[in-house]
């Protein structure tokens, strides 16, 4: 499934271009964008998505899907990049204390997409949220998906790593795949257990759904970040608004406490029983010239704005804005240098920056051609300043 993602640049662009087809020495042009260039833009500012409605409805419930006895936490739960959660608060822990949570959980044959686990309620952002200890599920109809993951402070992430849950051969494609577990009807047990000590003392996740595991490994390093979490509970993937359904919990074990919800436990809502439209749909471009002066150019006037990542299937969610020039080839030098600042980057986005064929990157399958690129990709930590 693509995620939405989001870079926002604000570029300082000087070019110097080698025209072909000329035996005269190569051109040079430099463009401070004090004022507006009139560069050529293709979806970037006209891609605006109509707003879609999102409804949340979940929390406690005298229901019995999960369990023989009326009384469970859930219900229905829809992906939307606003935040929402049905969640225990906790004591503050970190990635130096253990972590436990088992229980049931059945769910309907509709698509979800949620987070099930550890987090922080005050840092609630993004489709990969910071300060996490999860159970990714992805609901797909017949069956369901579960994936073990987490985020650091800092966003940087892993999961399913060394061990997934169980996987089959796609007998269309020849690659293995998540096998799944049965959605309408069934009622299966999960646990997620965090161990300080694990991996030599780098932290490990253990998640087991119906006896079947999976081992995420904090990658080096990770545990040093630091994350912090207060809340144990349900949360909604935070991504362009998606299609949602129904998730029911019983019989839950919080770190050693047990809540069997015959009555209401009056866990902390926020948002999560509601009905809304959001314009927050994927792709939202919103990109080109702009008077700021983000990347500390010599003054007001540069590039930049919000930029989702496209999809070359279809023209309509691939955007450009970009200086028409004279066809170039590798036979000569191409060079582009200048300033560029993220002010903003979400794990699993890209933004290219660089040369490229109008006509062969916007609508071209299988992927697109004709590119000399910098690529800018997920990891919003890692890129403060990016010369190119």
């Amino acid at each position: 499934m693509a995620a939405q993602s989001i870079i926002t640049r604000a570029a300082l662009v000087v070019l110097l271009l080698a025209p072909i087809g000329r035996v005269t020495r190569a051109a040079e042009k430099t463009e401070r964008f004090d004022r507006e260039p009139a560069w050529e833009g293709h979806n970037n500012r006209a891609n605006e998505p109509k707003p879609r409605q999102v409804k949340q409805d979940f929390g406690y419930s005298r229901t019995s899907h999960a369990g023989s006895a009326p009384g469970e936490i859930g219900g229905y739960v829809g992906a939307a990049a606003e935040p929402a959660y049905y969640a225990l608060s906790i004591p503050e822990s970190s990635f130096d204390e253990p972590l436990s949570a088992s229980g049931a959980l059945a769910c309907n044959d509709r698509p979800f997409h949620l987070l099930l686990g550890f987090f922080n309620h005050d840092t609630l952002k993004e489709w990969r949220t910071p300060n996490t200890i999860a159970l990714r599920l992805n609901g797909r109809g017949e069956v369901f998906y579960a994936y073990t993951e987490y985020a650091t402070s800092r966003w940087r992430a892993g999961g399913d790593d060394p061990i997934s849950f169980p996987t089959i051969k796609n007998p269309e494609t020849g690659r293995q795949q998540l096998k799944g577990f049965a959605s309408m009807g069934h009622v299966h047990r999960w646990s997620l257990a965090y161990d300080p000590q694990g991996n030599g003392g780098e932290g490990a996740i253990t998640a087991v759904v119906d006896g079947e595991k999976s081992v995420c490994n904090l990658a080096p390093g990770h545990k040093l970040d630091r994350a912090t979490f207060n809340r144990f509970g349900i949360l909604p993937v935070m991504k362009s608004v998606d299609d949602g359904g129904e998730l029911w919990l019983d019989d839950i074990t919080v770190n050693g406490k047990h809540y069997d919800f015959a009555d209401d436990p009056k866990w902390d809502g926020f948002q999560n029983r509601r009905t809304y439209e959001t314009a927050l749909v994927r792709p939202r471009f919103d990109f080109g010239y702009s008077a700021t002066q983000f990347a500390r150019g010599q003054g007001r006037g540069e590039l930049g704005g919000t930029v989702f990542r496209g999809d070359c299937r279809y023209p309509d969610k691939m955007a450009y804005y970009a200086d028409r020039l004279n066809e170039l080839t590798l036979e000569r030098p191409i060079r582009a240098s200048g300033m560029v600042t993220l002010r903003r980057g979400v794990s699993d986005s890209g933004v290219l920056i660089g040369f490229f064929d109008a006509r062969t990157t916007t609508g071209l399958l299988p992927l697109p051609q004709n590119l000399f690129e910098v690529l800018l990709d997920g990891v919003p930590m890692a890129f403060q300043r990016v010369a190119i």
